[in-house]
């Protein structure tokens, strides 16, 4: 078990100001802090010259805000965050967040840079065909999340190498792990020797499961926040009520008593990721697809539609909850009452989140969300019918993409534009699909998988003419 730390005055660097971190782990540390432990607080700012504007108005209100939650029955509560102390300005020397976590007084650095910000290959080796992840390696550049905390850890060490945390709080399985794992070929591909050692002796890098629906805040929140609060807050957050965090309890230099709040410390996050990733994110991501091809903007409205639900039901019964729990490996979780609890939750008409949000990153969350699942499924002759549905819906929506088609922009962090194009040009357009290494790893161009992808998109073809 890790130390408990409660007194004196320790910091968290969080680098990702964005609105999932203001939702989630800024306000478990805000409870934390009203229940009258104030030991602890955040420092945070972004690694690259975004949310200009919201940036500005958290430094105006010296990082506070308001989250509001809305449960599926409609209720809503307002609170206002005060947990992040510092808000720290973009500078392209990214001076200030080194400053902050060379210091001693920093003893974690957590960040939110989605799944496609590891830039990581099937192998848990970093995938050097995006620029940004060359010109840091090669040139300095503290572009990814790799680079700056390079910077930071080589000024931590420089200043007396105090021990640290490093803590990824995204979406991507075995997140600790997989990013070290990253960092570590970084500091290796760099020749940063010394720096490496240092790393691998007096860092630790838990994994952790993060769960709360967060979309991107409308104008209508902070009209809502000011006729309940009376506050003109320029950088309001809403999420739903919900929200889980599971942490495994590795930490180097100390940690806030989570616990108190409600965050579950644990001695392994496995069963409650895999859960959450294959039930609820990639469930999320299909009926944000298949509801954008139908015409329909919210998460909410997806779920009114039977088919829809009826297409996330069966590829959670009949293969997710079957490749889980096992019985020579039975889940801990009641998978089938998790499910249930998912689909109520994406049903929530109040938190208004949208098709655009969810169905991004397709090219992340097919190979991090679905391709485990396959596998999976082959190695047990299972048939492949329910979970095909998921890349069948999302090549059909990128075809959607390819013909200017789609009602909204297309955001992917890892797709190569030029290749996704290509697919819809060539004599084949499924089969380029299913061969592209990216989304399919050590499976691309297997006949069965092709096979089952065929099959399914004729069925999502038959889907959408029915709407």
């Amino acid at each position: 078990m890790s130390e408990v730390i409660t007194t004196g005055q320790n910091v968290i660097l969080h680098l990702g100001l964005g609105s999932f971190h203001r939702a989630h782990q800024a306000s478990y540390l805000d409870a934390l802090r009203r229940g009258g432990d104030e030991s602890w607080s955040i420092a945070a700012g972004n690694l690259r010259n975004d949310m200009a504007d919201v940036v500005r108005a958290l430094q105006d209100q010296h990082g506070e805000y308001t989250l509001e939650t809305a449960s599926p029955a409609g209720e809503r509560r307002y609170q206002r965050i005060g947990s992040i102390r510092e808000v720290v300005p973009y500078t392209d020397d990214l001076r200030r967040l080194i400053e902050i976590g060379a210091d001693p007084a920093t003893r974690i650095v957590s960040f939110t840079v989605t799944e496609a910000g590891y830039y990581l290959d099937p192998h848990d080796r970093l995938d050097l065909s995006h620029a940004d992840l060359r010109a840091d390696i090669e040139h300095g550049g503290m572009r990814t999340i790799y680079g700056a905390l390079a910077a930071i850890l080589a000024r931590r060490l420089a200043e007396g190498g105090a021990p640290l945390t490093l803590l990824s709080c995204d979406n991507l399985r075995s997140n600790g792990t997989r990013f070290r794992a990253g960092l570590l070929d970084f500091h290796a591909r760099r020749g940063e020797t010394s720096l490496r050692t240092w790393v691998e002796a007096t860092t630790a890098s838990p994994c952790n499961m993060v769960d709360r629906i967060t979309p991107r805040p409308l104008p209508e929140v902070a009209e809502r926040v000011r006729a309940v609060t009376g506050w003109h807050d320029r950088a309001p957050v809403m999420g739903e009520s919900f929200v889980q965090w599971v942490i495994e309890d590795r930490f180097m230099a100390g940690r806030p008593d989570w616990a108190r709040v409600g965050a579950e410390l644990v001695d392994s996050v496995h069963a409650h990721e895999e859960a959450k990733i294959r039930v609820l994110n990639a469930t999320h991501s299909c009926v944000a697809w298949a509801g954008s091809l139908i015409r329909r903007n919210f998460i909410h409205e997806d779920m009114a539609v039977p088919a829809i639900r009826a297409i996330a039901v069966a590829y959670v019964t009949q293969d997710v909850i079957n490749c889980l729990d096992r019985p020579e490996h039975p889940c801990p979780i009641d998978l089938a009452a998790y499910r249930d609890v998912v689909l109520e939750r994406f049903a929530n008409p109040y938190i208004q989140d949208t098709n655009q949000r969810v169905a991004m990153d397709g090219f992340s969350k097919i190979p991090g969300f679905v391709v485990p699942t396959l596998r999976e499924c082959m190695a047990r002759n299972a048939p492949l019918e329910s979970t095909a549905m998921l890349p069948a819906l999302f090549f059909t929506y990128l075809g959607r993409w390819h013909r200017g088609e789609l009602a909204h922009e297309y955001q992917d962090g890892v797709m190569d534009p030029a290749v996704a194009h290509a697919f819809f040009t060539s004599d084949d357009p499924l089969a380029s699909f299913c061969r592209d290494p990216l989304l399919w790893g050590p499976l691309a161009g297997d006949p069965v998988i092709g096979a089952a992808v065929r099959r399914a998109h004729a069925r999502v073809e038959a889907f959408v003419a029915a709407h």
